[in-house]
């Protein structure tokens, strides 16, 4: 049965990264390295085929994917020559491309119709069984509040009202996407720390529409070492004192994240795992500078000081450095098979058992990585026990 992989930013770096590698592991050029749905602990699991994988997304600019994926190998992303070997696939999946929305339209119940439309022709025309939207968009700023977010009857009353014009939007463009996925009966993941299904109204209609949503903000660097290293000190009953880490990165999440507004949602989503498992506030926090030399690749230094025996002082520092779409690709493709199977089994609603990918994780409150890996075995093992 084949599986629709909807992305939202189809033609950014970590997109492309997808489309071309799965294109790349169906021939069989490349071994699914990063993908942790193919561990031992998930055989067995009814999880869609990588060859059963059709990409298509929405995007409002960007160059053909051909064109992106020729960009990402001299920004050393993508292996030399890939681009011109699943040529095909990259033409296709770009045909399958709609164009999407950036939340400033007037129109709001226009463009979610037409975003809905867009992915029941998805469906449709390539015959899939299942359909998973991944939003990969530009980081958003935290969303204001507004009353309309408490039930789906406000929400939807609010949307037939007349906008103010100047005014703030009544949902997030992420929020637009999710509620366009619901609509359409597709599954809905978060992998940014964009406020996208996390609304009440919007729980209640992926509910009503018996879909499951998750996220929020793929953990891919930085926060995948805090996940390890900050129960260490918990383990250890060493008292940390202070943590602070500094980002430099460039390309398009380095040019988002200057502004004030998108720094600050990933900022907050990055600071959880810390006081979340240490159970204290420490001193320090997260810094992120836009380095536009360092191109699609980042660098995360953290320095940390805590106490020991009779208030013995010591630091621990460590370096980080990696290609952000090389580490979120295949863990888009895992959360497609899983969320996919989700859908097959029946579950609807938000997944709190996926945190284990996950800066925010929804509704979750666990952040130590090797517990969050035993809740995603059990519920995987669930979804076989479910169809």
């Amino acid at each position: 049965m084949n599986t629709g992989l909807w992305m939202i930013g189809a033609r950014g770096s970590v997109a492309t990264t997808v489309t071309a590698g799965l294109a790349a592991l169906r021939r069989g050029r490349h071994a699914p390295v990063g993908c942790v749905t193919t561990l031992e602990p998930f055989h067995g699991v009814p999880l869609p085929e990588f060859d059963e994988l059709v990409c298509g997304g929405h995007d409002i600019a960007g160059p053909d994917l051909v064109k992106r994926a020729e960009q990402l190998v001299t920004d050393g992303v993508l292996p030399v020559g890939l681009p011109s070997l699943v040529a095909d696939d990259l033409e296709a999946a770009d045909a399958r491309i709609r164009p999407g929305t950036n939340g400033t339209s007037g129109d709001t119940v226009g463009v979610i119709r037409g975003l809905t439309a867009d992915l029941a022709e998805f469906r449709e025309r390539n015959n899939l069984d299942t359909v998973v939207v991944v939003n990969l968009s530009s980081t958003e700023p935290p969303v204001l509040p507004n009353p309309a977010h408490a039930s789906l009857g406000a929400l939807r009353q609010a949307l037939q009202e007349p906008s103010v014009p100047g005014g703030d939007p009544l949902l997030s463009a992420s929020s637009l996407y999710a509620y366009a996925a619901f609509e359409a009966g597709c599954a809905y993941v978060d992998f940014t720390p964009s406020t996208g299904a996390r609304l009440p109204a919007l729980t209640e209609l992926a509910r009503l529409r018996a879909v499951p949503f998750t996220g929020s903000d793929g953990k891919t660097g930085e926060t995948l070492v805090k996940s390890v290293v900050a129960p260490m000190f918990a383990r250890r009953a060493l008292r940390v004192r202070s943590w602070s880490g500094t980002n430099l990165l460039g390309g398009g999440d380095g040019a988002t994240l200057e502004a004030p507004g998108p720094v600050n949602s990933k900022a907050a989503s990055k600071a959880l795992v810390v006081q979340s498992t240490l159970g204290h506030p420490v001193d320090g926090g997260v810094h992120i500078h836009n380095v536009p030399a360092l191109g699609e690749w980042k660098t995360a230094w953290d320095h940390i000081t805590f106490e020991g025996f009779l208030g013995a002082r010591m630091s621990l520092q460590f370096t980080w450095q990696g290609c952000d779409s090389a580490l979120a690709a295949p863990l888009v493709l895992d959360l497609t098979r899983l969320m996919a199977a989700a859908c097959r089994a029946g579950r609807s609603g938000p997944v709190s058992d996926l945190g284990f990918f996950f800066k925010d994780p929804v509704d979750g409150h666990e952040h130590a990585l090797e517990r969050q890996f035993s809740e995603l075995v059990d519920w995987a093992h669930g979804l076989r026990a479910a169809t």
